[in-house]
């Protein structure tokens, strides 16, 4: 087994903690103690914690969770320092809304953002990663429309299970919606190779 191969389930693992950690810990602060400053100040602790594991463990951190993180904290640190839950629960709808925005914009202007982030793992055509880059954006921009009418029309108790698990859960599904088209276009795209290779 290479070494490559050998990293990539720490990598796997690694990723899980540094993403849904802080959010776990906001789930559980909350219904330990039924309030959100509270779950807010667990969000923050944990979700601190699980960027230095996962400095410590990969020696790195990838430039857009670690982006993502860093926004979390400075949205947790608001809550607590104006007590005002409003900023946490506002936090989705911001950087999810920015996401989803920055991959439309991407598939407007002809890029592919979402190839930059999955491209060293799939091999698919422009035709299918510009899919996947408007469909991710659409994704992305509907989650921050939910979670602005939940926040603002739900009790806490509502909002922290649709953030966690419920927008995990949605996020599962909607990605395997996505398989089998990837799978297919792969497959076609690794036939287009072998029928463009010289025969002997």
């Amino acid at each position: 087994m290479s070494a490559s191969a050998s990293e990539k389930p720490s990598a796997g693992w690694v990723r899980m903690v540094v993403d849904y950690a802080g959010l776990a810990g906001l789930a559980l602060g909350y219904l330990l103690t039924r309030n959100l400053l509270t779950g807010t100040f667990a969000f923050v602790a944990v979700s601190l914690a699980a960027v230095l594991v996962g400095f410590v463990v990969e020696r790195k951190v990838a430039p857009l969770p670690l982006l993502f993180s860093i926004m979390a904290l400075v949205f947790g640190v608001a809550t607590l320092v104006f007590h005002d839950k409003r900023i946490i629960q506002m936090k989705t709808t911001v950087l999810d809304g920015a996401l989803g925005l920055g991959l439309i914009g991407g598939f407007v202007l002809g890029k592919s953002p979402v190839k930059l982030l999955l491209g060293a793992t799939l091999q698919l055509s422009e035709a299918a990663w510009r899919r996947l880059t408007l469909r991710y954006g659409l994704f992305f921009l509907t989650l921050a429309v939910t979670n602005e009418i939940v926040w603002r029309t739900q009790s806490d108790a509502v909002w922290v299970l649709f953030r966690m698990p419920g927008m995990l859960v949605l996020s599962l599904l909607f990605s395997a919606t996505q398989i089998p088209g990837m799978m297919k276009d792969a497959s076609a795209l690794e036939a287009a190779v072998r029928l463009s290779e010289p025969q002997e």
